[in-house]
């Protein structure tokens, strides 16, 4: 082979190396810095993206530490009358509220003793008037209690949302609360601020709203706004979506009370029957049902027939009762 073709050959050779290798050294310098940015870029996105994860996941273990704390503490146990009246939301001392009941029950026994009822039937009468009407008593003031409380509540919430989205502090918009809504709420953040005022955290503060009044509700909002201290969040915006289901439920309420009116009144009816048809008996008859009231066999049919009415009547109001 010639020296000129042997030339040729390293000429092109070293053209080749070189047109493979310039771009890399010369030309592509722009697309090798876009590249590394790229990868840069990339590298504080998955940065970002590992943060957010870790965050999402510090707040759902603070999230799931507060339910697993109120989980503990509000787990059902059996209350003290003590806990019962102050639930029920009166001021009365225990101490009151036994005297009251057994002077009742007195009343009561005397009551029958006058009108010659058998001994053991007033007895039996007083003491069930002296425990099971004031436990009866109590949880009805305690229902009572708690509508009036759940019908409030959502202007409350309310409040505070709009003092959060002015950009009031927490404790401001409770303060607002504590003076402005109607009671028995007011009362209960005013609480709320009393035990702020001796040093307490707002999430520890806020749990005496639902030592008073345990429902639902009450919870969810006691867990928000502890979850919020822990972890942070969007507060207004999870204390607005529990106002609006408030109010949500508080329509469903009234849509049931009128589905069910109905059935109470037929309930009422069928209640009030037997004492109807003595009433209009004895002006009919008149002594035509003495043997009830003047015979052993009498009054044993009487008590019968008493509990079998208040059965009938317990079994009347539970199926018109609705969760909703």
């Amino acid at each position: 082979m010639s020296p000129l073709i042997l030339a040729l050959l390293a000429f092109i050779s070293v053209a080749a190396l070189g047109g493979a290798l310039a771009p890399s050294i010369f030309g592509s310098g722009a697309k090798v810095e876009k590249r590394i940015s790229s990868l840069k870029g990339n590298m504080r996105e998955r940065e970002r993206e590992k943060r957010g994860l870790r965050s999402k996941e510090n707040r759902r273990k603070a999230i799931q530490e507060v339910l697993e704390e109120h989980a503990k503490k509000n787990k059902k146990k059996r209350l003290t009358l003590k806990e019962r009246i102050f639930q029920a939301g009166m001021t009365i001392s225990k101490g009151a509220f036994i005297r009251n009941s057994i002077i009742g029950g007195v009343i009561l026994f005397f009551i029958l003793f006058i009108l010659e009822a058998p001994i053991w039937f007033a007895l039996i009468m007083s003491l069930s008037l002296s425990y099971v009407g004031a436990m009866w008593f109590l949880n009805f003031k305690k229902k009572k209690y708690q509508a009036k409380y759940l019908d409030e509540l959502p202007n409350a919430v309310e409040a505070i949302v709009r003092g959060i989205k002015s950009g009031m502090p927490l404790n401001d918009s409770i303060k607002i609360v504590a003076k402005d809504v109607k009671e028995p709420v007011r009362s209960e953040f005013a609480r709320v601020v009393e035990q702020q005022a001796i040093g307490k955290g707002m999430a520890e503060a806020v749990k005496v709203l639902y030592d008073r009044v345990p429902l639902p509700e009450v919870n969810f909002l006691v867990v928000v706004i502890a979850v919020q201290e822990q972890s942070g969040g969007n507060l207004a915006e999870a204390l607005q979506n529990l106002a609006r289901v408030l109010r949500d439920r508080k329509k469903m309420k009234a849509k049931v009370k009128a589905m069910a009116s109905e059935a109470k009144a037929s309930a009422g009816i069928i209640g009030s029957l037997p004492f109807v048809v003595a009433i209009l008996v004895s002006i009919a008859s008149p002594g035509y049902l003495n043997p009830l009231f003047e015979s052993p066999a009498g009054h044993l049919w009487l008590a019968i027939g008493g509990v079998m009415l208040l059965m009938g009547g317990y079994i009347m109001n539970k199926m018109i009762q609705f969760d909703y």
